[in-house]
């Protein structure tokens, strides 16, 4: 994970999902993506490992792919969501060393949600239902929710990604360069 020949694969795998996925015959996909290493030991080591992909997924896109323009660039603004290929997606990361029991998978993951699939499911009346469903599995598989959820708007999904209980004052760890266009003009 975070080399530069599982970047480059990640990237054009990530790609052909974001291009092929309006073909697709079900409004609802997850791209996921599993590396075989770094062994991950705590969820410090797999936060900061996710960021640096993140953000060398971004540093290879930005010249290609403008922003998604429904979702704020911003880490730290409550309409932030990752973009690539134009895409906006929730991410969300799984790895053995993860507290929360939900995200534990024995490989590093990262998994992508477009986020036009939540939209479509707030236009659908469904939305709702669905994250209290996942939220009551929260519960009774830990005991407890999540103490990073928030909803869309309320507060950055960033602190979200990794899984850990991120500290009050933390800041998200990447930063969008500008698109293409936009530094054109400047």
């Amino acid at each position: 994970m975070n080399s530069p020949e599982a970047t480059n694969g990640l990237a054009y795998d990530l790609w052909e999902y974001a291009r092929e996925r309006g073909a697709f015959e079900t409004e609802y996909a997850t791209f996921v993506a599993s590396f075989a290493a770094p062994a991950v030991v705590c969820e410090h080591q797999w936060e900061k490992l996710l960021w640096s992909q993140l953000q060398s997924l971004h540093d290879l896109d930005r010249e290609h792919h403008a922003w998604d323009p429904a979702v704020s660039s911003d880490p730290a603004d409550p309409q932030f969501s990752f973009s690539f290929a134009g895409t906006a997606f929730f991410v969300v990361g799984l790895h053995p060393a993860s507290s929360r029991l939900s995200r534990r998978f024995a490989w590093p993951t990262l998994v992508f949600n477009a986020h036009a699939q939540f939209e479509r499911l707030r236009e659908q009346n469904r939305f709702e239902r669905l994250r209290e469903t996942v939220r009551a599995r929260d519960q009774r598989l830990q005991g407890s929710l999540n103490p990073n959820l928030s909803n869309f708007g309320d507060a950055s999904e960033a602190r979200q990604y990794s899984g850990r209980a991120v500290e009050e004052g933390w800041r998200c760890p990447f930063s969008a360069w500008p698109d293409p266009e936009e530094k054109q003009e400047g």
